[in-house]
């Protein structure tokens, strides 16, 4: 079973596949996936890489964590599960529900 891998202080400019290249060095990438703002396209600077083997996760933690790729210092960490979203009250207006037609 793989393990799922949080890559921050990425580059503006490094995509998914570079990520991916870079950590199939070490082991099969299942998948890599840089975050995207929804509205502009440009990275957000951190994303997620799945990794084959819970073995090569840990190798690429162990050989890129903090090493420089495109100028910048990669943080690289085991993910933590995504937290549920309440789709509770908007306490600051804006949402759908404060419209006035």
């Amino acid at each position: 079973m793989g393990k799922k891998l949080y890559v921050g202080n990425l580059s503006y400019t490094v995509d998914s596949n570079q990520l991916s290249d870079l950590f199939s060095q070490v082991g099969s990438v299942d998948s890599a996936n840089v975050i995207t703002d929804r509205e502009t396209g440009r990275s957000k600077g951190f994303g997620f890489v799945e990794m084959s083997e819970d073995s090569a996760a840990l190798a690429v933690i162990e050989k890129f964590n903090g090493s420089d790729l495109e100028g910048r210092s990669l943080k690289i960490s085991e993910a933590k599960p995504q937290e549920s979203r309440s789709g509770g009250s908007n306490r600051h207006g804006g949402g759908f529900g404060s419209r006035r037609y």
